[in-house]
Formats: structure tokens, C-alpha cells, sequence
């Protein structure tokens, strides 16, 4: 099954559309808040596509999703009742008790590092707000983290470059499929 090439070669023609910033930009803020899908798969193509343009890409990534994160803040701080049922049907609940615990734990740390943890970062944004994290230092955590990691992807496919693209476009679904289940293998193992 070709699902995830498709998915590729559809991406890379999005790329090129003339408003994919803003594409990218309102990706990275939604799934900083409350949408389910990474910026990387958005950012990673467009950073491979347009090599010139790739450390842009990666601050409008790192921007919008530190407005999302403000945006995830607000929701725990004044939200969070009308959010937790949908934390319990979408499957974050396990994730949002780990995010706690690593804040009694850890503190400004989990944010700093949450940029790199395979739990949502959403879950750590709307936590930073259920436990009145300190503003700034969420902010400035959630920029250096969210910063990291999206130059790191940009710079990934800039250093990589067409030999990149070759590679992901031979590979993409056997990346795609190990990842799925690498998924679920982690949720199954979070979940029980």
C-alpha cells in the first residue's frame, strides 16, 4: 500500500502554493492548542523543497507554535473542565497525568524539553495552564524547545537536499508504516 507516497507527492505539491506560509503557520498553531497532526509533515517538505527558504519556514513553525502554546496555556488555565472530557475520548488522558507528574517533578524542564517527547505537545500546553506554570518561563521554554526542534528539521533537509528527497521519496512508506506502528506500539504501552 503506496498511502503514505501519496500522501508525500501531494504534500510537496502544497508546498508550492503560493500560501503554504500560512498553511504552515496555522498547523503549527493548531497543534500547539487542540489539532492532532505535527507541523513536521508540513515544514519538513517545504523545508526540502525550498532549501533557500528553510530556516523561514522554521521560525514561522516555531512562532505560530509558541502561540499555540499560549493559546493550549489558556485553555488549562480557564478551560480546562469543557477540555478534559475530550482529553478522556481522544486518548491524551494517560498523557495529560504524565505531563502532571512530570511537572512536580521537573518543572519549566518538561516544557523546554516536550518539543521532542512523542506525547503531544498540546498536552504539556494545556497542563503549563492546569498548574499555573509561570508565564514567561513557559514562553521563553516553549521557544527554545519548539525552537530546537523545528530548525533541527529544517536543517535536516537542508543538509540533505535532493539525495533527501530521492531517499524519502523511495522510502516514504516504509518510514510511514514503521512509524504507525511505532505509534501504537508506544500507545498501547503508555495506555496500560
Amino acid at each position: 500500500m503506496k498511502v503514505f507516497s501519496r500522501l508525500f507527492e501531494m504534500v510537496m505539491r502544497w508546498v508550492e502554493h503560493r500560501h503554504a506560509p500560512w498553511y504552515l503557520a496555522g498547523l503549527s498553531f493548531a497543534e500547539s492548542s487542540f489539532f492532532p497532526v505535527p507541523p513536521d509533515v508540513m515544514l519538513a517538505p517545504m523545508a526540502l523543497a525550498k532549501t533557500t527558504r528553510a530556516w523561514r519556514y522554521a521560525m514561522i513553525t516555531t512562532l505560530a507554535s509558541v502561540a499555540g502554546g499560549i493559546a493550549g496555556y489558556a485553555i488549562g488555565m480557564f478551560a480546562f473542565d469543557l477540555v478534559e472530557p475530550l482529553l478522556h475520548s481522544a486518548g491524551y488522558w494517560e498523557g495529560y497525568e504524565m505531563a502532571r507528574a512530570w511537572f512536580d517533578t521537573w518543572g519549566i524542564w518538561v516544557v523546554l524539553l516536550a518539543g521532542f517527547s512523542p506525547i503531544p505537545y498540546k498536552v504539556f500546553t494545556i497542563s503549563s495552564g492546569v498548574v499555573g506554570m509561570a508565564f514567561l518561563p513557559f514562553v521563553l521554554a516553549s521557544i527554545v524547545g519548539r525552537g530546537a526542534r523545528f530548525f533541527l528539521v529544517a536543517g535536516l533537509m537542508v543538509w540533505g537536499g535532493e539525495k533527501m528527497e530521492q531517499m524519502l521519496r523511495r522510502y516514504v512508506d516504509r518510514i510511514g508504516w514503521v512509524l504507525v506502528v511505532a505509534v501504537l506500539v508506544a500507545w498501547f504501552t503508555l495506555k496500560n
